[in-house]
């Protein structure tokens, strides 16, 4: 591909040749030997253009020999992004100090020309060189798109380009003013009634370049300023928009393609706003740590997992429901809730179903925790401290923990999913925490979740006159002894829930 857009310089020096017939008699005996000797000159030029190519491109080839991890694709990337610059970096010496002056020396010696013309010559097709310079470098950046477009498809997104190219607004002001110079020799050269001279060519070159660096250069700044002015505008809402702000928009300053641009960015900055309100409507209805998994998942395939569930009741709160106003209730458990869910998150759980005047609290799911009996037993202990402190006498909780494997998944149908544990160990904490109302204890705990504590809590009274409802076996049940003191002791019992729930 390389080596075929290197024709194109043939191509170059052909019409600059022929431009020079514009401006010189020349008989077609000299026209061809001009050529050759042009077109060998140039072929020489390509060979070893071909192989300082090869040589820059020496890293891509092991990406195209399949080794495609980050440190080869990003070399391979960077390589083939910066292969035009770097090419010409390292090539422009060469016409510059071969091709041009021995090109020229010929010329002038073929053509009789006085000493003086070579000059003119150098300068003009140093003109020519730098046109041909400027398509081979678009053309290489053509040529190089489709590799890197695939090679950026194994990249990620927040990849570190490397060193910045040749600005657009240089590639403009240096594009632009070149083919107002081309044009304008071409045109004098063509409009002429006779042939000229080389003395004509230079004034010719003088005057192009005279009006391209003035007349057309304030064109050429308004036409780049046009097309850039938008561009930056982009630039610094998309920057805007990477920091979080989500309220970047561009303000739609044409119908070309810029304002379609800047169209598009609005409707996908909208759409990242509103998908943002979304999550954060998702997140007051689920659990954040869990919102953030599924957003970050999916839907969540059911597989099972060893957590510990807590299950918190309000003690009779039928009773004070049946006869305080909707409201009311409404509040109670509004202020309850935003009081015990932190907790929960404090612990590493997290609230999975509110159920009326109570909740399900796991943990070990969706994020793995191995001491999650320790986290579960903690978050009881804090949660009856601080029941017991802000409520008093005027309401109290009654909490189980079980520990056990549970099948945790996102579950539903019609449009609705919901993230939930399902399993044997779910049920058993739930009848936990109903045999509490017969002990009178605030908290009981299995045998199963005794087993998995690092931590005694001050000691474990088991309670053994307990059965479970809808258990066909008998389930051990564990009460924390500093949860199950007498009221004289309350003052020395609430100093030990402190330090045993900052152990958590």
């Amino acid at each position: 591909m390389l080596a075929l857009q290197f024709s194109v310089a043939h191509v170059v020096v052909f019409f600059g040749i022929v431009l020079l017939t514009l401006y010189i008699p020349v008989t077609g005996i000299q026209f061809l030997s001009i050529l050759l000797v042009a077109e060998l000159l140039i072929a020489v030029e390509n060979g070893f253009a071909t192989r300082l190519s090869a040589r820059l491109l020496r890293p891509v080839s092991r990406w195209l020999d399949g080794e495609r991890d980050l440190e080869t694709s990003l070399a391979a990337w960077r390589v083939l992004a910066a292969l035009p610059l770097e090419f010409l970096r390292r090539w422009k010496w060469i016409p510059l100090l071969f091709n041009i002056p021995l090109l020229s020396n010929f010329v002038a010696y073929e053509l009789g020309l006085a000493w003086w013309s070579v000059p003119i010559l150098l300068i003009g097709s140093t003109g020519v060189l730098a046109y041909g310079a400027l398509l081979r470098y678009f053309a290489m950046e053509l040529a190089m798109r489709p590799v890197i477009e695939e090679v950026a498809a194994v990249l990620p997104e927040d990849f570190e380009p490397g060193p910045p190219g040749v600005p657009l607004k240089w590639r403009l002001l240096i594009a632009l003013p070149m083919v107002n110079v081309i044009t304008g020799i071409v045109v004098a050269g063509v409009s002429r009634d006779d042939p000229g001279n080389l003395g004509d060519l230079g004034i010719d070159v003088a005057i192009a370049v005279a009006v391209a660096l003035t007349i057309s250069l304030e064109l050429n700044l308004l036409m780049s300023r046009s097309i850039l002015g938008p561009i930056r505008n982009l630039r610094d809402a998309t920057n805007r928009l990477a920091e979080g702000d989500l309220t970047a928009r561009v303000a739609v300053l044409s119908t070309d393609e810029t304002g379609a641009l800047a169209q598009s960015f609005n409707r996908m900055a909208s759409g990242l706003e509103e998908r943002e309100r979304l999550r954060e409507a998702f997140g007051a209805f689920v659990d954040p740590d869990v919102a953030e998994h599924i957003m970050r998942e999916g839907v969540l395939e059911g597989h099972e997992v060893e957590v510990s569930v807590l299950f918190v009741d309000i003690r009779d709160f039928t009773a004070f429901a049946e006869q305080a106003s909707a409201r009311e209730v409404v509040a109670r458990l509004n202020d309850f809730y935003e009081r015990i869910v932190p907790v929960l998150m404090r612990h590493g759980g997290h609230a999975n179903k509110f159920i009326g005047d109570g909740l399900l609290g796991v943990f070990g799911a969706p994020a793995p925790h191995p001491d999650h009996a320790d986290r579960a037993v903690g978050a009881a202990f804090e949660i009856a401290e601080l029941v017991r402190s802000h409520y008093g006498e005027e309401l109290r909780v009654g909490m189980g923990v079980n520990s056990g494997p549970v099948l945790v998944g996102t579950v539903g149908g019609g449009g609705r999913l919901d993230f939930t544990v399902i399993g044997d160990a779910v049920n058993t904490a739930s009848r936990v925490e109903e045999a509490t109302r017969q002990t009178g204890d605030d908290l009981l705990i299995t045998e199963a979740t005794r087993c998995l504590l690092t931590k005694d809590y001050g000691g474990l009274d088991e309670r053994t006159d307990v059965e479970l409802k809808g258990k066909t076996e008998r389930v051990r049940l564990w009460a924390p002894r500093p949860l199950g003191e007498s009221e004289p002791e309350q003052g020395r019992r609430r100093t030990r829930l402190r330090r045993i729930a900052r152990q958590r």
